[in-house]
């Protein structure tokens, strides 16, 4: 018994180390504090980590705006189908605030279908312009900007993500 539950460990380890996310093993996420007034406005998605849901998306968005009580955020996702001019589609969730008494940046968001993504924010630039969030596990990754950013301050923008632990090889920055 006791070979067999060391030998289940080993290859545990094994087949995490192999098959992991990429980003170091067991490690949280630090998160920075942001204001009230992060959640209200829309915000361009500049870059993100590629996914099923966002194929053929451009000219993505989040616009947020105050819930039903403090904790509480309306969230109204959308993106152009092929073109920064082509078809709208949108998605709306409620957002909650996990940690609203503290840093106020880890919101969870409920869609429908039984959607729900995490999106953690790890950086907020010192001019409140633009912000990085990503969810616990590092695997998803996004780039928010007021407006669309010079080519200098896309740099700065990767740059940072890959300050932060992440592979910017995996994001794509769809048009605006």
């Amino acid at each position: 018994m006791e070979f067999y539950l060391n030998r289940t460990s080993s290859l545990l380890l094994i087949a995490l180390s192999l098959f992991g996310s990429g980003t170091t093993a067991w490690a949280t996420p630090k998160v920075v504090k942001v204001e009230r007034g992060h959640y209200s406005g829309t915000w361009l998605e500049i870059g993100r980590t590629p996914m099923f849901l966002t194929d053929g998306c451009v000219a993505g968005y989040s616009t947020y705006r105050p819930g039903k009580s403090p904790n509480e955020i309306s969230v109204e996702d959308g993106c152009r189908v092929e073109t920064p001019k082509g078809r709208l589609k949108t998605v709306r969730g409620t957002g909650t605030i996990q940690d609203f008494g503290t840093t106020r940046a880890k919101m969870r968001v409920r869609y429908p279908f039984l959607i729900t993504f995490d999106y953690w924010i790890l950086y907020k630039s010192p001019d409140r312009s633009w912000f990085i969030s990503a969810n616990p596990s590092m695997k998803d990754l996004w780039i928010y900007s007021r407006n669309v950013p010079s080519k200098a301050k896309l740099r700065r923008m990767i740059r940072k993500a890959s300050q932060l632990g992440y592979d910017v090889r995996k994001l794509e920055f769809p048009p605006q």
